[in-house]
Order: structure tokens, then sequence, then C-alpha cells
């Protein structure tokens, strides 16, 4: 047998071990109980994560009434997770999750069958859901399990079900039909969708079954051949943002072939630009239904037509950290499927859900620590020491799926510092102002709005950040929303001088040359520079500003300055004059509503990083902002002093005294 050069013996071993603890646990894979460690586990069965989370808050608080709200993390392991899902479903049955009606007059099955082929056998979860006053067996394939008065508990089953003894009518979950197969044929690797008409989605064989941020099923690759039923099917194929949508509906013949063959067409072409589209922000493995292998994120960049990957290892809510031994075998290489078109890179994500969780890419060794504060380890050091390292090492960094809080330009700093840990980018206020962070994922897959008006007051103080885009796309998810969804739903454009590489690729970020979006093409010139470039001007000197827009998702152009709107209006081209008599930045954005070709339920969003405009040698440092990130020091001061865990005075004093040398930085700049 040839060697498989994705899969050398460390990384199969760590494989391997994945396997054992999906097997010997759930999804989870024995993490414990941190907010998104339990949303993976209800996610399988429910729309999205949305529907977990208040169903959850109102289950803990009605348990644990004098439980501050922001404490109320600590005791997720408290959460019936069946009955959660049972009562956020509200009495659906969607067609991945049957249930047993436990009634006190019998039990019945209801379903919305799934359709399989000839004989083969069904396994799907049910859920038992009791409205008995009185606890109830059911044996599942031979397994006892005792369902409490009103309870709930979501099962395994591919066999025989039994209540109290008497058997129960399975046929309700199933409908079969003749098979027949299809061949799916591009030209090219693609992103392809095959449906019935009851929207089950199906797959090649070895394909895990996952569905986008629309919940639409996909999977990649060119010529490929799958099992279906011989009725009505929906193909779709389309090859990431820079292309167009193409469909068919077939009806292959039982016991034949079909071939579809479809190409979607392109919409532009950024790499014949200069610019290279990035996501930088994907891991391989972080719990999940189907642990992932590097051929499935090599078939997916491919398959995506993504110029840019960086797989990121990382923690959940322990001290393993998942792909380390990818990371370890591979630091500083190309992984083998990049090509003069395709780059891919393993990083590091490093996590403090304290203070915020940030990406390295292009290192050339691996660190010496990943993460702060979890299974009651400190929050110490502060994530600036790490910062340090990794950029030692070479990394490009940025703080990824940085505020979830609905956050407007105008607020203060206490509405997005509102709560013990979530992962928000706290620190980044700090290490910005000190130089330490190169950029911020405007665009990911939590709140864009929140995290744009964040970023604007930080460049608005002065900071040199650059936009960029992360998803947090995890391949060893199948149905968990956008973290399912295929990597590059988002990416970062940045122009690039020369060929692509890691270190060319790194520089353009560095220097500002970018822009993030969800899909739109989006382009800033002012007067002929875009972003990342400084235009030093004289008091009262005007700028031509332009900003073009390609796709078809697109409602509003917006160019924006630190004093906020300058000029709105719709896709296609916006231009403004700027009469410059202070410092400033311009950004374009770009922003529509739901779209197909956007993965997000918010729809089509886009943002540049900036092009800044000097005034005799001045840099723009609005003194409302530096204040603003003042006050933004002072509050997570606070906030650590209240939800820190430290050892010792010591450890505290280090986050302490690192918020006042940045507070240091931007008093400097007040006027």
């Amino acid at each position: 047998m040839c060697h498989d050069p994705l899969l050398p013996s460390p990384v199969a071993a760590a494989l391997a071990d994945y396997r054992s603890l999906r097997d010997a646990h759930d999804v989870r894979w024995g993490e414990p109980p941190l907010s998104y460690v339990v949303q993976a586990w209800a996610t399988l069965y429910l729309r999205n994560d949305r529907d977990f989370w208040p169903m959850g808050l109102r289950q803990m608080a009605a348990r644990l009434p004098d439980v501050p709200e922001e404490e109320l993390e600590d005791h997720l392991g408290e959460v019936e997770l069946d009955r959660l899902v049972r009562d956020a479903l509200g009495g659906q049955t969607p067609i991945h999750l049957p249930a047993l009606r436990l009634t006190p007059d019998g039990c019945a099955v209801a379903a919305e069958p799934r359709v399989v082929v000839d004989d083969r056998p069904l396994r799907t979860p049910l859920l038992l859901d009791s409205s008995r006053d009185k606890p109830v067996t059911v044996v599942v394939d031979g397994t006892t399990y005792v369902v409490e008065p009103g309870g709930a508990k979501v099962v395994e089953v591919a066999g025989p079900v039994s209540v109290d003894g008497q058997p129960v009518d399975l046929s309700p979950l199933v409908r079969r039909a003749p098979a027949a197969r299809l061949r799916l044929r591009a030209g090219f690797p693609c992103r392809w969708s095959v449906t019935g008409g009851n929207g089950q989605g199906w797959y090649p064989e070895g394909a895990p079954p996952k569905l986008d941020g629309l919940r639409r099923p996909f999977f990649h690759g060119d010529d490929i051949v799958l099992d279906v039923p011989a009725e009505p099917l929906t193909v779709t194929v389309t090859r990431g943002m820079e292309y167009g949508t193409a469909e068919a509906v077939v009806t292959p013949q039982p016991g034949g072939e079909t071939l579809v063959e479809l190409t979607p067409e392109r919409i532009y072409d950024a790499a014949a630009r200069g610019w290279y589209g990035g996501d930088m922000h994907v891991h391989l493995n972080w719990m999940g239904e189907e642990p992932a292998a590097p051929a499935l994120a090599a078939a997916a960049q491919h398959g995506e037509d993504l110029h840019v990957l960086n797989l990121v290892a990382g923690n959940v809510a322990s001290e393993r950290v998942y792909d380390r031994e990818a990371l370890e075998h591979w630091v500083g290489e190309d992984l083998p499927w990049s090509d003069e078109r395709h780059l891919a890179r393993i990083g590091v994500e490093y996590r403090s859900d304290l203070l915020g969780h940030f990406t390295a890419f292009g290192l050339r060794r691996t660190p010496s620590r990943y993460h702060t504060g979890f299974a009651g380890a400190v929050d110490w050091p502060a994530n600036a020491v790490a910062l340090e390292e990794l950029r030692s090492l070479g990394g490009l960094t940025g703080y990824g799926h940085p505020f979830h809080t609905p956050f407007t330009d105008d607020d203060p700093p206490d509405v997005v510092l509102d709560r013990a840990r979530n992962c928000s980018a706290r620190e980044i206020v700090a290490d910005a102002a000190l130089g330490l962070i190169d950029s911020l994922d405007v665009l990911n897959h939590s709140s864009i709005a929140a995290t744009a008006a964040v970023y604007r007051r930080l460049i608005g103080a002065g900071n040199r950040l650059a936009v960029t885009a992360g998803t947090d796309a995890v391949l060893s998810f199948c149905r968990r929303g956008t973290s399912s969804g295929p990597p590059g739903w988002e990416r970062v454009y940045a122009r690039v001088d020369g060929p692509l590489t890691a270190q060319s690729y790194a520089e353009a970020i560095r220097a500002g040359r970018t822009f993030a979006t969800t899909g739109p093409w989006l382009e800033l010139t002012v007067d002929g520079h875009g972003p990342g470039d400084r235009l030093d001007l004289a008091p009262g000197q005007r700028v031509e500003i332009t900003v073009e827009s390609i796709g078809p998702e697109v409602d509003t152009l917006e160019i924006r300055t630190a004093d906020g709107v300058l000029a709105q209006g719709p896709p296609g081209r916006l231009a403004a004059t700027l009469e410059v008599t202070e410092p400033t930045y311009v950004v374009a954005v770009a922003t529509g509503g739901p779209h197909p070709r956007t993965m997000r339920a918010d729809g089509a969003h886009a943002h540049t990083s900036p092009v800044y405009l000097d005034v005799a040698g001045r840099a723009v440092a609005r003194e409302a902002d530096v204040r603003w990130c003042l006050a933004w020091l002072d509050r997570l001061a606070e906030l650590v002093r209240r939800f820190g865990v430290f050892d010792s005075p010591e450890q505290l004093d280090d986050h302490l005294q690192l918020y006042e040398r940045a507070g240091d930085v931007y008093r400097a700049r007040l006027p």
C-alpha cells in the first residue's frame, strides 16, 4: 500500500484517538460542559444554537434562581439536555429527529419519513418524549432506558423498539425507494448538493453528511458517483464566493447510472486582479460527529477555490489540543495539497475565554503554550505574552469571533464587557495600543455589526489593524450552523505583491491591503490609493473617493470616515469628495439582505481596511475614540479583578500593568 502523504502516522494515531473519544462519549468527545460544548450536542437536533441557548438559560435559571445570570455558565453540567432539545423543538419532528411520543394512552411514532434505498438499514436518533406521570421503560436494540415522568431522552435506533414489553411499529420512520446512481461532473473540483423532495440530502460513500449555514447538504469533488433513490432530485453546484450556482432537476432510472454535467459560472476572478482570498480560522477537529482527516480539508479548499486556508490547532475546554500532532509534523511547511493558486498552512488558535481567542498563521515553529484558564487553570499570563511569542515565531496574529453582544458605534464599552467568560476579544484594546496584534476578524460567525463598531473605534484611536475574516468552520462538524459550513464562506482578500506564499500573504495583511466579505467584491480607492495606504495631506485638501462592488447580494454601499457615514448609495459604484481638515481614515462597507450566496441569516457584509489620511504629518487619533478605549481598559480591569482566576496577587498585577501601559499610549494621543 502506498503511504498517504496527507496522513502521517502521528496524525493517523490522533484521528484514531478522536474516533475513540467520539464513540465513548458523543459529539462532545468527553469535554467539560462549557456553553459551546453543550451547544455542540444540542444543535445536532435543533435548527441552530439560537434555539438552544435561551432555553438552556431558562432551564438553569428556574433550577438556580439565586445564581446571577453571568454565573450560569458554571452550572451547564446541570442542564437536562434531552429535555432541553424536546422543549426547544416545541412539538416539531424534523426529518433528522423522529419522536416516539409516550402518552398516558400509549405510544406513537411521529416522523417525517426518511427515504431509504432498497432494503438498506436505517440508523437514526429517536427522541423518547414522555407526557406520562410515571417512569416508562423503553428497550432499544436490546438496551433498556427509563424515561422519567415528563422526561425526554435521545437514543440511537437501528433495530427493534419496545415500550413496557410491547413492540413498537417503526415503519413510519422509513419510505423505501428503488436504488439508482448519479455521476456528477463539472470539469474541476466544486461544492455539490443533491437533495430529495423532502429536503433529505444524499452523499457519496465515505463523505460526511454535512449541512451548511442554511442547512443545505453539501460535499466536494469532481466526477463523483453516489447512490440515490430513483425519484426526482435537485442537483446544484458552485465553487465558493467567486462563482454562481448551476442547478438541474433529474430523475435517475432504477438500477442505472445518470450523468449530470454542470459548471458554475464565475462572477469575478480575484486572483487575476492580484487579490487572494483566505479563511484565517478553520479547525480540522474540535469535537463533532465525524473526526476529519487532512484529505477532507484538501477537498474543501480546492472545491471552494479558497486561495489560503489556515487550519488551526486548539483546545476546546480542557488541556487537550486538537490537531497538535499535525501542527508538530507540518509547522513551517505548506500542506501537501498546496499549489501555485492554493496555499494551506497549519497554525494555532490561542484561547482564553476570559480575554479572547486569536489565531496565528505562518508559524515557523510550535509555541510553548496554547491556552489559559481552562480546567481550573489560572488566567495567566495575559494574551500579550502569547502574542509576543507567536509573532517571534513568524506568526501573523488576529483576534477571532470577537464580539457576540449587539453593539453600535455609539455604545459605551460596558455594553460589550457584560459577562464573565464569553470568548470576546477583550484584551484587543490593550494589545492594539502596544502593537502586539496584526488584525481583527471583522467578518466572523458572531456579530459583524458589533465587531465592526469596535474596529472603527480602534482605528479611530490611532491603532493600525487590518480587517480579516475567519469562519471558525469545523470540518469534524456535520450539522452545526455555519460551523459545519465549508471553509471560506467568509474570506479576507489581500492584495499580494508577486507569487502567493505564506510570507507574501502575511505581509499583505500586515500592510492592511485587505477587505473581508461574505461574497461581494468590494474595492476602495482614495485618489487612486487603496486600503493600507497612507496619504499625507495639507489642511483643507480634497480627495476623491470611489467604491465599487460586484455581486448580486449587495443592497447598500457606504463610505465611512472617523466621523461616521460620509456617503451612502446603491450597489455598483459610489463616489464622494472629502475635504480633509483633521486626520482621519476612509473605509468602505457593503451590506445586503439574506441571499443564497450568503450563509449568514442576517445577510451579506463586506468591509475594507482603511486608507489613512494624515494631515501635516499627524495621524488619526480622534479624541472620542481614544477616550472610549481608555474607558474600555478601566472596565476590563474591573472585569478581570472580579472574574479572573489567579494563584497570586502578582499574576493579577501583570494584567493590570499591561492595561496601564496601554493606557499610557492612549493618553499620549490625547490633545
